[in-house]
């Protein structure tokens, strides 16, 4: 159905679309897990004071199910009747009492969680290991109010956060903690339902995401529409459209008349509730929902030339830039600088441009890797050796974490790594990792072990699950087709030459195992994209040498797409570049770029690194140069719906920030 413009699932009946079994949705894994978020788009007109609707449930299958068709009648009119009993509201916030007997006799065997919304509540509702239904509950939201509402439920251990269209957050601590031995095997989800008609949920829901093992909320907030934020909403209900009878125009058989305005700038208010508004600048037509203006037709932005923002001078040349949100502080950003008696700095941007915000004690960084795990945020830095950070012949990379109180990072863990180029974080079914590049033990050892640390809930520490030997290791880079886990290194030296496999893995029961191999030239960087349901890898590649022979510079870099039915990468495109140590992709609107970190040509290090853009059958072709001075790093961000790149400079003190107009 579509309200004021805005698509949304309307459940007259527990479809059974809309129930699946949980492995297609957490594949190969029996636990429900014990951190995740629930982000939820949806619209309610009104709702009794004491009646209860599910978002969502998971509800295990019993054996009985399989039974004749008077046993089901008996067992679901037997549920009605229980439901009746144990649905009711109470004034109560936290978890069940144990006199909740009727919920616990109910659901044994039966409800396993539930996301259930009454008028001014929103229930968390689990099963805990001896059978009892925990019920946790979000009091005095008014949500059954005819406008659309973003939620995002982030649960963690004992605690809960509740965020409603981008606003203060609502917290709750419990004295139990979500169960982390939650079994969903041969469970079904149900959506807007329980599989059942007691329970149906009348409103409209455009998106219901699962994120699991972190808070979802600074994927979703801040947000330009807070009450429509999209984090995954199903393309069936990404278009837009509305008819004369959804906006409240009344058109006679023999003509219409539709007022529309006509200005720069308009807010919207109630009373505008389905007025139209044409800007004449964006060259777009907006339809006033109440609150916020939607577009209902609107001319897609298109690069059209890239403005000088910001040279920030820094304290060393700058191997690597990691751009980042911080809660509560907006975008940071993190410079990986060479020198150890300068150390590395952190941004913070502004309407101006980024300003030092930190300076941290590091030994030749060579690259910064942010990751969250639930409501903790770290920084952990690639050192190369030298200075204090070095015991003997031993070298160690920091963990760093966000410190709410100090508003700092501070020292976490350290690990032993060897003259480290990059790290990569990642998530696999609710789990932690880190995997460190590492690029040579001494001066001629580069045949190494690069090590996949794994995060221990116990000690509450980074400890060793997995070696993977490599050559020079550059880079990793981590990426998820469907229910498949990759992770690919750019090996880029053995001692002798440059022209190495550079390999694919994919996770299997536990580890990674080698799903590829391709020839790669001193490949510097790995980066994945997508276009549509193409799935794309670009190698940089940084020379070509063997033995003493002379280095190759301008040498091409190359694309690869997924072949689904081959399962393997094949070659796509070829792109000359010139010592080439990063790409990034970015989207703009429906156009897709990719840019280019030149470094070297053999002669010197200023030089054009290149912008290019995706022409579909053509591949990419280059639309802008932009000028570099031994480019080590691109990072794409955005601010205040505007767009940026920022490079970093390994041959000079300084770095750049550009602003992409758009028209």
């Amino acid at each position: 159905m579509q309200v004021g413009g805005v698509r949304g699932v309307h459940f007259s009946r527990p479809h059974t679309f809309l129930s699946f079994p949980s492995s297609q949705i957490l594949v190969n894994y029996d636990l429900f897990p014990q951190e995740f978020s629930i982000v939820v788009t949806l619209k309610v007109t009104r709702i009794a004071s004491n009646k209860n609707e599910y978002i969502f449930s998971v509800v295990e299958q019993k054996a009985e199910e399989s039974g004749t068709s008077e046993e089901k009648h008996q067992e679901e009119q037997w549920n009605r009747n229980k439901e009746k009993e144990s649905e009711n509201e109470g004034d109560w916030n936290g978890e069940s009492k144990d006199a909740g007997q009727g919920e616990k006799d109910k659901d044994r065997g039966r409800l396993l969680l539930g996301l259930r919304f009454s008028k001014k509540r929103l229930h968390i509702l689990f099963k805990d290991h001896t059978g009892v239904i925990e019920r946790w509950v979000f009091r005095g939201l008014r949500l059954a109010d005819n406008h659309w509402h973003t939620l995002v439920l982030a649960i963690e251990d004992s605690h809960a956060r509740l965020t409603v269209d981008c606003n203060s957050p609502l917290e709750m601590a419990a004295s139990r903690t979500f169960p982390s031995d939650l079994s969903i095997q041969g469970a079904r989800f149900h959506i807007g339902s329980r599989g059942r008609w007691k329970g149906l949920f009348s409103g409209l829901i455009r998106q219901l995401v699962l994120v699991p093992g972190c808070d979802a909320t600074p994927h979703v907030c801040p947000s330009s529409n807070p009450r429509l934020t999209e984090l995954s909403v199903p393309p069936l209900l990404s278009d837009l459209t509305v008819t004369e009878k959804e906006v409240g125009i009344n058109l006679p058989s023999y003509e219409a008349e539709v007022q529309i305005s006509v200005g720069l700038d308009r807010v919207c208010t109630e009373t505008l509730h389905g007025k139209l508004w044409f800007n004449p600048v964006r060259k777009g037509l907006y339809l006033c929902d109440g609150t916020s203006w939607i577009p209902m037709l609107e001319e897609h932005k298109r690069l059209d030339y890239v403005l000088e923002h910001q040279v920030l001078t820094t304290s060393s040349e700058t191997n690597d830039v990691e751009v980042f949100q911080v809660p509560g502080m907006g975008l940071m950003a993190a410079m990986a600088h060479r020198s150890p008696t300068s150390g590395s700095a952190i941004y913070v941007w502004s309407h101006s441009g980024f300003q030092l915000y930190q300076n941290i004690s590091t030994y030749g960084a060579l690259a910064w890797r942010h990751f969250r795990m639930g409501k903790k945020m770290f920084l952990v830095v690639s050192n190369s050796g030298g200075g204090s950070e070095k015991e003997g012949d031993k070298e160690f990379s920091v963990i760093y974490k966000w410190s709410k109180r100090r508003k700092r990072f501070v020292r976490y863990q350290t690990l032993q790594t060897h003259c480290a180029r990059d790290w990569e974080a990642f998530d696999i079914n609710g789990h932690a990792y880190l995997v460190v590049a590492n690029h040579r033990q001494g001066d001629n050892n580069h045949t190494i072990d690069s090590v996949v640390y794994t995060w221990n809930r116990g000690t509450r520490y980074f400890e060793v699950h997995q070696m993977l030997q490599t050559s020079g290791a550059y880079d990793w880079e981590f990426f998820t087709v469907g229910p498949y886990h990759f992770l690919v290194v750019a090996n880029a030296f053995d001692g002798v030459t440059t022209h190495l496999d550079s390999v694919i893995y994919v996770w299997v029961n536990g580890s990674f195992q080698v799903f590829q191999s391709i020839k790669t030239f001193c490949a510097t960087d790995w980066e994945m994209f997508q276009i549509g349901n193409r799935v794309f890898l670009v190698v940089a590649n940084g020379d070509r040498l063997h033995g003493n022979g002379q280095s190759r510079y301008a040498i091409n870099s190359t694309i690869y797409e997924l072949d689904m039915n081959g399962q393997m990468f094949v070659r796509f495109q070829d792109i000359v570049t010139y010592s080439a140590v990063d790409w990034e992709f970015f989207s703009l609107e429906e156009e897709h770029f990719l840019v280019v970190a030149n470094s070297f040509d053999g002669e010197s290090y200023s030089l054009n690194s290149i912008l290019y853009r995706w022409q579909g059958y053509e591949g990419f072709v280059p639309v802008h140069w932009l000028p570099t001075i031994g480019c080590s790093d691109w990072e794409f961000f955005t601010s205040e719906g505007e767009s940026y790149l920022i490079y970093s400079s390994a041959k000079a003190a300084l770095s750049k920030v550009f602003r992409l107009k758009t028209h």
